[in-house]
């Protein structure tokens, strides 16, 4: 089996770079790589075609027009069997291709997904984002990075892959928030078969600072009540959890206030375990006080985009957005 490794790309060669070395390390080359420049100012041609020698590469550049379009893009250009998509900004383990290859041929399905986790040299700030997404404690191990999932999971494109035959069926990804998520559902609805290989990790190293996570996680929440007006069925008890969250603290807020300040140890409580459990995991006292940060602009992030969505979608029955205002989120 040929695998296309398709990786959308906007303004990120030193991110590229990193990527191409870690695609050039793997055990098993048994794979073309596709990138697709999306209009950018910054192009990593030199950094794709670098491992030209050792890799089968194909480099595209188009207009700006978002990650769905490019990827949609690179797929009309691969040549494989079966499809691999990563972010730019993820680092492959040496032995990826290999456990992939093993998975398959162990458990075949027609979709599969992978978690993402940190590597040792990634910085505290990283490692407490990571820790943020990929938590129990805050996501529910919806991403597939725990053994314990509160919903049936749906691969992410940061670690995901389909075979040619879902392309050929089911489509692309949408130019929407969730696009992977949108895909996911729709390929399951499609009959197709698709599970989570734990095993099949990638490590994801997202530059961001605390501003850019809660504008990423805000545009998370209001992703999934888009989702829920295309798809009714995908909403789950789950997804509502950081909105309760948001509820509930401010109701403790206003209760410290009016009645005692006692009520503000339910949080500190809540700020404990995610000390905790980030310090068991990462052995790093400034990780884990890093965590507890990342931990609450995750909850509250995603809980106030959840909420600001299901107020104008669901209870104003505001229609969804269309057009340049999606694309300019989109390619922030």
């Amino acid at each position: 089996m040929k695998f296309s490794v398709i990786i959308p790309v906007y303004n990120r060669p030193d991110e590229m770079a990193e990527m191409m070395e870690s695609l050039a390390a793997q055990t098993e080359k048994n794979f073309e790589v596709v990138v697709v420049e999306d209009g950018s100012t910054l192009p990593c041609r030199e950094e794709v075609e670098k491992y030209a020698s050792v890799l089968e590469t194909a480099y595209y550049f188009k207009p700006n027009t978002g990650r769905s379009h490019t990827r949609n893009y690179g797929m009309e250009k691969a040549t494989g069997d079966y499809f691999l998509f990563f972010d730019s900004d993820c680092i492959l383990p040496s032995g990826y291709m290999h456990e992939l290859n093993r998975c398959l041929q162990e458990n075949y399905v027609d979709c599969f997904g992978g978690p993402d986790s940190a590597l040792p040299t990634f910085t505290p700030m990283q490692k407490a984002v990571n820790f943020a997404m990929t938590s129990f404690l805050t996501t529910g191990g919806i991403r597939g990075s725990g053994k314990v999932h509160m919903e049936k999971f749906h691969p992410r494109s940061f670690n995901m892959g389909f075979s040619r035959a879902v392309y050929e069926k089911v489509g692309g990804f949408k130019d929407m928030f969730g696009e992977d998520i949108d895909l996911s559902i729709r390929i399951r609805e499609a009959g197709f078969s698709m599970t989570l290989y734990p095993s099949v990790s990638v490590c994801h190293k997202r530059r961001v600072n605390l501003k850019k996570f809660f504008r990423q996680v805000y545009n998370f929440g209001q992703a999934r009540i888009f989702l829920f007006r295309l798809h009714p069925g995908s909403l789950k008890a789950v997804h509502a959890l950081p909105a309760l969250f948001v509820l509930g603290e401010a109701a403790l807020v206003v209760l410290a206030i009016v009645h005692t300040p006692y009520w503000l140890l339910l949080l500190a409580l809540y700020a404990l375990m995610l000390f905790t459990a980030s310090l068991f995991k990462n052995k790093s006292l400034k990780i884990a006080l890093l965590s507890v940060v990342t931990g609450f602009i995750q909850l509250n992030g995603y809980g106030c985009g959840f909420l600001k969505a299901f107020w104008n979608k669901v209870l104003l029955r505001k229609d969804l957005e269309k057009g340049e205002e999606l694309k300019k989120q989109y390619n922030k």
